[in-house]
């Protein structure tokens, strides 16, 4: 066997044979396509009432992200002022259910 053709073989066991579990191939497509991030604002978005609480997610509702900075409807100006000060708690609540620092900062309007 020649040296270019032993080095080519060496380079096929790198890859995976055989089947795959969904859930692994999912995680590397969205790795390789770059939208790992987006995927996990979006659930942030729809996962809110599970994330931060039903007493919460009553007065509060996530409207969009922009540059790490999760934007937060609040119904009233007490519920703002308690969210705001709740903010780091809430964020590192945000953070761990996706399993990332997706939230960089939440502003509550």
């Amino acid at each position: 066997m020649s040296m270019e053709h032993a080095g080519r073989s060496s380079k096929r066991t790198t890859h995976r044979s055989g089947p795959v579990p969904v859930s692994v191939a999912i995680r590397d497509l969205t790795h390789r396509l770059g939208i790992v991030k987006t995927l996990s604002e979006y659930d942030v978005l729809t996962s809110w009432d599970l994330i931060v609480g039903e007493q919460i997610a009553r007065v509060a509702k996530p409207e969009r992200f922009e540059n790490g900075t999760l934007f937060v409807a609040v119904g009233s100006a007490p519920w703002r002022a308690e969210l705001s000060m709740r903010r780091i708690e809430i964020q590192e609540r945000i953070n761990g259910a996706v399993g990332r620092k997706v939230v960089k900062d939440i502003r509550f309007r």
